[in-house]
C-alpha cells in the first residue's frame, strides 16, 4: 500500500487552513499505531499508548496535538445510538435543487432540521444526499411533506428507507502490523 500522507474529513476543505495544515504534515508509523488506538477507542490512557509505541507519554500528547492542529483529527465524542432514543427509522434523501447557485441557501435551511445527521454535497442525478434518523414512517413523512419539500430551492426530493446498516467503520488506519 502506499503511505498514506493525509487522513482527514473531506469538511475540512471548507474550514480555514486545515487542509492545507493536512497536507504539511507527514502521517508516519507512530502516528498511525497513535490513531489506530484512538480510533478503536478515544478514551484509552496515552500512557498506555506510550507504553505500546515505546515513546514517552508527553511525546503522545505532542502528536496527537499535532495531528488535531493539522486536521487529521477532531476531538473525540461518545456515539449515541439512535435507536436507543426512539429513532428507529434510518432514511437517505436525494434532493435536486432548481437551481445549483442556490445550495448554500438551501443548505442552511436543511441544517436547521434536527432529524438531519449528515447532508452531502454530492455528484450524479442529486445535488444532495441527506441522512436522517426519525422515530416513525409517519415522522419520516412528516419531515419530506412539511418541511424538506418546502424549502425554496428544492425541485424534489427521493427517499430510501434503510432496513438495516451491515458495517459501521473508521477508515483503515495502516500500521506496520498489518
Amino acid at each position: 500500500r502506499p503511505p498514506r500522507s493525509t487522513l482527514f474529513p473531506y469538511t475540512t476543505l471548507f474550514r480555514s487552513n486545515q487542509y492545507l495544515n493536512a497536507m504539511k504534515y507527514q502521517i508516519d508509523d507512530i502516528d498511525r499505531k497513535i490513531l489506530s488506538y484512538l480510533v478503536k477507542n478515544a478514551r484509552v490512557p496515552f500512557l498506555e499508548i506510550a507504553r505500546e509505541c515505546g515513546i514517552s507519554g508527553a511525546a503522545i500528547h505532542q502528536r496527537v496535538k499535532k495531528m488535531e492542529d493539522a486536521g487529521i483529527i477532531e476531538g473525540s465524542r461518545f456515539i449515541v445510538k439512535p435507536r436507543a432514543l426512539g429513532f428507529k427509522i434510518c432514511a437517505f434523501i436525494g434532493v435536486i435543487l432548481d437551481n445549483a447557485s442556490q445550495y448554500k441557501k438551501v443548505v442552511k435551511e436543511i441544517e436547521k432540521i434536527p432529524e438531519v445527521i449528515e447532508c452531502h454535497f454530492i455528484t450524479g442525478h442529486y445535488s444532495f444526499f441527506l441522512k436522517i434518523r426519525c422515530n416513525s414512517h409517519q415522522h419520516l413523512m412528516d419531515i419530506l411533506i412539511n418541511t424538506l419539500q418546502n424549502i425554496p430551492g428544492i425541485a424534489k426530493t427521493e427517499s430510501f428507507i434503510s432496513l438495516d446498516q451491515l458495517i459501521e467503520k473508521q477508515v483503515d488506519i495502516c500500521t506496520e502490523e498489518q
